[in-house]
């Protein structure tokens, strides 16, 4: 594990700013009476990697309450004395601004940063990768990227896709950094963690083999969803074209929407696919113009609903099974 993963800053606070965060409460229950040890995760799969690999002894809080949308955050009063009373801190550089900036500003912790703690995938390498796609599916990337240039999504997301968490291999890899992290506070704890870590991947090491044989053969392989939140999941032979680009709240152009209605039409795709933490009126509104089902298909960028609400593996297998039925396999 590269010593990149995890660092130690320490920053002075403004006098007025401590006083003023020492009086207030924290959103997720870090200072409520629980563990001494605090860990803040920025969203869900980083504050679920966490909570599994720091187990009982930690009180690990999530800066994204659920039925958030994790790139619109922006922190409260109660947020920032979260990380400015953590020991730990796990994030994601670039996806979320407000809780970079927090970070640089309030945080002495440990922190374990996913963008380093793992092999983003390069947009670049994404696009190359779809070498044999049909000529309507290069020209709904061609249309994407012809928008992408003409506007900016304000998310500052770079030339790297931050959506490692549909890949359930890099999940694991975080684990390995989270561990490294906690050790740095907790010396006397670190086989713990690492073995946490370690019974993590071999569970996640599962949910890819059943990735792998469930998407293995299939009637289809092009899949439309709301936006380009899924690459991640091509190394399972699917080709995943947005709506909107890497942001959910990203307005298609009419050029766009055309190239996806002819490869709708062409590549007999079945379902167009929405999610849960935004609005689903774009995939609806295609969905009913060529006449094809609508499902869900979940980032997993917050918890869901119901008895696996909390449960990452079990949210993903929803997802191999919602894929299954619209790409017949």
């Amino acid at each position: 594990m590269s010593s990149l993963a995890t660092r130690s800053r320490v920053l002075p606070l403004v006098a007025a700013g401590a006083l003023l965060l020492a009086g207030c409460g924290t959103s997720g229950g870090a200072s409520d009476g629980g563990s001494d040890r605090q860990a803040v995760a920025a969203f869900y799969p980083l504050a679920w990697v966490t909570e599994r690999v720091a187990g009982e002894d930690w009180e690990v809080s999530n800066l994204t309450q659920p039925g958030g949308e994790p790139h619109d955050l922006e922190l409260g009063i109660a947020q920032t004395a979260d990380l400015d009373e953590a020991d730990v801190v796990v994030f994601e550089h670039e996806f979320q601004p407000a809780v970079d900036e927090a970070i640089d500003n309030v945080s002495d912790a440990v922190v374990v940063d996913a963008a380093e703690a793992v092999e983003l995938r390069s947009i670049e390498e994404q696009h190359e990768g779809h070498a044999e796609q049909s000529e309507d599916e290069h020209a709904a990337e061609e249309a994407h990227a012809e928008d992408d240039a003409a506007e900016d999504d304000g998310h500052g997301h770079g030339e790297t896709d931050p959506h490692f968490w549909q890949d359930p291999l890099l999940m694991a890899d975080l684990a390995d950094a989270v561990a490294e992290g906690l050790a740095e506070v907790d010396t006397e704890g670190a086989a713990t963690y690492q073995a946490n870590a370690d019974e993590l991947r071999a569970e996640l090491e599962e949910l890819d083999a059943e990735f792998s044989e469930g998407l293995a053969r299939c009637e289809r392989d092009t899949v439309v969803v709301s936006h380009e939140a899924f690459g991640y999941l091509e190394r399972y032979g699917l080709h995943f074209v947005g709506i909107a680009g890497l942001s959910p709240d990203a307005e298609p152009t009419p050029a766009v929407i055309a190239e996806l209605e002819e490869l709708i039409a062409s590549e007999g795709i079945t379902t167009v696919f929405s999610e849960r933490l935004a609005s689903p009126a774009m995939a609806e509104s295609l969905a009913s113009d060529t006449g094809v089902e609508t499902a869900v298909l979940d980032p997993i960028e917050g918890p869901g609903e119901g008895d696996d609400a909390s449960d990452y593996v079990a949210l993903m297998q929803q997802n191999l099974e919602a894929l299954r039925r619209a790409n017949g396999c």
